[in-house]
């Protein structure tokens, strides 16, 4: 069997990868999470947790936001901490800027998780059309959802998430790259 395993910066993403990928993968693929307590915990901890990894026929996938770095920077710095830990194969993904694009390319999703249908009409804004571009999603759903809550909010979406109407193109290489990794399915 083959085993995946996501390492996350935050609970909220393996709260938000929980609902998506039983929906995207086989049930043949064994999804493991290895949660840290932010990209500095990541980045300090992740290689000692890889090293440590002994289970066969494993693939790794680091999920980082971006926040305001410069992607490219942070996707090398993490492949290299990848390679240290001996773990060359290991696949970068950054949330640009964060997971929260993610939702704010899918208000189809947003809508249906907090039972206000008329969001689904926010799609249709300009600024909603590349939501990676977004200086801060996180305050977007603030401005529709006030009492907007990262880990209920990852919770309620994220096993709504739809690849093929999301806008966000980090969300969509994400599901390529994660469904690449499983192999046919």
């Amino acid at each position: 069997m083959m085993t995946i395993v996501f390492l996350v910066e935050e609970p909220s993403a393996q709260d938000a990868l929980e609902g998506l990928l039983p929906r995207i993968l086989s049930k043949d693929v064994d999804i493991r999470f290895l949660v840290f307590e932010g990209k500095q915990d990541l980045e300090k901890r992740m290689g000692r947790r890889m090293r440590g990894w002994l289970k066969p026929e494993t693939a790794f996938v680091v999920l980082r936001d971006q926040d305001s770095g410069d992607c490219r920077l942070i996707k090398e710095r993490l492949a290299s901490l990848c390679r240290e830990a001996g773990r060359e194969d290991a696949v970068v993904r950054i949330a640009c800027r964060t997971l929260e694009a993610w939702f704010v390319g899918d208000w189809d999703s947003v809508g249906t998780a907090f039972e206000q249908p008329r969001l689904a009409n926010l799609k249709r804004k300009a600024m909603y059309q590349d939501p990676d571009r977004l200086s801060n999603p996180v305050t977007e759903l603030r401005k529709v959802i006030p009492d907007y809550q990262k880990r209920d909010g990852a919770r309620r979406i994220g096993r709504l998430l739809d690849p093929a109407r999301n806008s966000s193109r980090s969300f969509r290489l994400f599901v390529e790259t994660v469904r690449r990794l499983a192999g046919p399915q």
